[in-house]
C-alpha cells in the first residue's frame, strides 16, 4: 500500500527576557541548580504573578512577522497536572484565547519548490523545571531554575508531508525568532525545541490516521531522524495487521529510534480554567502598529533584496539569509569589495563571496565548532582574498591555500602571497615555455590527443600546473595548450 505522512510541529521558544514571565527572577542560563527559582515560580502560598510586558511584546512581534492576528484580548489559563518538575501542580498557559492566531510561513525545499505551512496559534506560557537523571542513577534530581521562563509555543497546522518539510519549517521559525531578537534559539541549552506529531494514512484518504507525539527534539537532525523512524515504525505496524496507539514517545539518538513514554488513549483532563490571579491581556491597536514599525528586515525580505542587489540565485540568497549573522558577514564582504573593486567586477565578486561563505568558510567553521561571528577570517580579510582572485594575482586553487593560512593566523592575503611566493604566473612567455616543455616531453599523449582522444587534454593541463607549482594562470594554460596541440 502507498502511504502518506501527515506532520504537525509544536515548537517551544524560550523568550530572551531578563526576568521570568510572572516574577523578577533571572532567566540566565547555567546558574547552580535551584538558585533562580523564587517564591512566585514555586507557587508558594500568598504570592501573586505579575505579567512581564516584554514577553507580551516579543510574542506580538512574532505574530506580526508571520502575518498572524495578534489578539487585542488574550487570557491566561491554568493547565492542571502533576509532574515532578512542575512544583505548583499547574502551568500557566493560554487555551481558548491565545495572543497569536492564524499565521502562515513559506518554506523552500531542496528542489527549489515552495510550500505554505499554516500556523494555528502561538501562545504564551511558562516553562517547567528540568528532571536530571545522568548524575543520579537511582533517583531523579529536580532543577527548578527554568520554572517560569517565558515561552511561546508555536503550533502548526498538519500541513507537512515529509521530514524535509518539517525541518525546513523549523529552520525558518528558528531564523525568524533570531532575526527578531526575541530568542537566542540555542538548541543545546533548550531555548528552542519541538514536539513532532506524526501519523500516516493511505494515499488518497482524507481522514487523518492516529498520531503519536515525539517530545523534546532539540536539533534539526534529530527532528528529521525521529520523524523518519516513526513513519517507518507506523507503516510496519499497520502492514503487519496491528494498530497505531495514540501515545507520547521519546527519541533515542544513540539507537536512532523512538520509544513509548506514556499512552494518550484517553485525552488528559487538564481542567483548564482562567487563572484567577491574572487579568486578561488587552493590547491597544496603537501598540501593535508601533511594533510593526520596529520589525527588522526578515529573511523573506532579505532574500528578495539579495537577489536584486547582488544578482544571486534563489539558492544562494536563501542559504545566506537563513542566519542573520551569516547574512551580515556576506554583506560586509560585499561592502568592502564595492569600495575596492572595479564596478564591472562586482557581480563576479558577489557570486564568489556567496560561494566562499557557504562553502570553504562554512566548512572551516563547522570543523572547528565556531560561529561565524568568531571566524578567524574576518569579512574584510575574505573580501581581500576575493579581490586577489578577481585581479588574477592568485588562482582559485591557490586561494584555498591562502585561506587556510589566513585561518591559521598567518596574516592577511597580501602578506601570505608574498611570504609563500604564491603570486600567479600571468606572463604569457613564461607559460608558453612550460607548455612547450610538457608537449615535447610527452609525444605519446600528443599523438593520442591528435587522433581524437580529447580527454588527454586534462593530462597536459595537469602537467603544466605541476611544473608551475600551481601558479600558472589556468585560462592562459588552456588557451596556449590548445594552440600548441593543433
Amino acid at each position: 500500500m502507498q502511504w502518506e505522512t501527515v506532520i504537525g510541529l509544536e515548537i517551544h521558544v524560550q523568550l530572551a527576557t531578563d526576568s521570568k514571565i510572572f516574577s523578577g527572577a533571572s532567566t540566565a542560563y547555567g546558574a547552580n541548580p535551584n538558585t533562580q527559582a523564587c517564591a512566585v515560580d514555586l507557587g508558594l502560598p500568598g504570592v501573586l504573578p505579575v505579567l512581564n510586558k516584554d514577553a507580551v511584546r516579543m510574542a506580538a512581534m512574532f505574530g506580526l512577522a508571520v502575518g498572524a492576528n495578534v489578539a487585542e484580548r488574550s487570557v491566561f489559563d491554568r493547565k492542571n497536572y502533576f509532574y515532578p518538575d512542575s512544583p505548583k501542580g499547574y502551568q500557566i498557559s493560554q487555551l481558548e484565547f491565545p495572543i497569536v492566531e492564524h499565521g502562515t510561513l513559506d518554506i523552500v525545499l531542496g528542489d527549489g519548490s515552495r510550500k505554505t505551512i499554516g500556523i494555528t496559534r502561538a501562545h504564551l506560557e511558562e516553562d517547567a523545571g528540568k528532571s536530571l537523571h545522568e548524575e543520579f542513577p537511582d533517583s531523579t534530581g529536580i532543577d527548578l531554575n527554568r520554572c517560569g521562563t517565558p515561552l511561546i509555543e508555536i503550533v502548526s497546522e498538519p500541513d507537512m508531508r515529509t521530514a524535509e518539510e518539517a525541518v525546513a519549517y523549523m529552520k525558518k521559525i528558528h531564523s525568524i525568532v533570531r532575526y527578531l531578537g526575541i530568542s537566542d534559539g540555542n538548541m543545546q541549552e533548550g531555548s528552542f525545541r519541538c514536539d513532532a506529531n506524526v501519523s500516516i494514512r493511505p494515499k488518497g484518504q482524507e481522514e487523518f490516521g492516529t498520531r503519536t507525539e515525539t517530545k523534546n527534539l532539540n536539533s534539526f537532525r534529530f527532528v528529521e531522524r525521529a520523524i523518519n523512524h516513526e513513519v517507518e515504525r507506523q507503516i510496519d505496524v499497520l502492514e503487519e495487521g496491528g494498530r497505531i496507539v495514540q501515545e507520547t514517545r521519546l527519541y533515542d539518538a544513540n539507537k536512532d529510534e523512538t520509544r513509548s513514554m506514556r499512552s494518550k488513549e484517553e485525552a488528559n483532563d487538564y481542567r483548564y480554567f482562567p487563572d484567577p490571579d491574572l487579568l486578561p491581556v488587552i493590547i491597544e491597536p496603537e501598540f501593535i502598529e508601533e511594533l510593526r514599525k520596529q520589525l527588522p528586515e526578515l529573511p523573506t525580505e532579505k532574500i528578495i533584496r539579495f537577489k536584486k542587489d547582488y544578482d544571486l540565485s534563489e539558492y544562494d540568497a536563501e542559504n545566506l539569509a537563513m542566519s542573520k549573522e551569516t547574512a551580515e558577514y556576506f554583506e560586509e564582504v560585499a561592502r568592502v569589495s564595492k569600495e575596492k573593486a572595479d564596478s564591472k567586477a562586482l557581480p563576479k565578486i558577489y557570486k564568489l563571496a556567496a560561494n566562499w561563505v557557504l562553502g570553504d568558510l562554512s566548512a572551516a567553521l563547522h570543523q572547528d565548532g565556531l560561529e561565524i561571528e568568531n571566524s578567524p577570517v574576518s569579512a574584510s580579510m575574505l573580501a581581500g582574498l576575493l579581490g586577489r582572485i578577481e585581479d588574477n594575482t592568485i588562482s582559485s586553487k591557490i586561494a584555498k591555500e591562502v585561506f587556510q593560512a589566513m585561518w591559521s593566523g598567518e596574516g592577511d592575503v597580501d602578506v601570505i602571497i608574498e611570504a609563500k611566493g604564491l603570486k600567479q604566473i600571468t606572463d604569457s612567455g613564461e607559460i608558453e615555455a612550460l607548455v612547450e616543455q610538457v608537449v615535447n616531453d610527452n609525444p605519446g599523449q600528443v599523438e593520442q590527443y591528435r587522433s581524437g582522444k580529447d580527454k588527454v587534454f586534462g593530462f597536459f593541463v595537469g602537467q603544466v600546473m605541476k611544473l608551475s607549482k600551481g601558479k600558472a594562470n589556468p585560462k592562459q594554460v588552456n588557451d596556449l595548450l590548445k594552440e600548441k596541440l593543433k
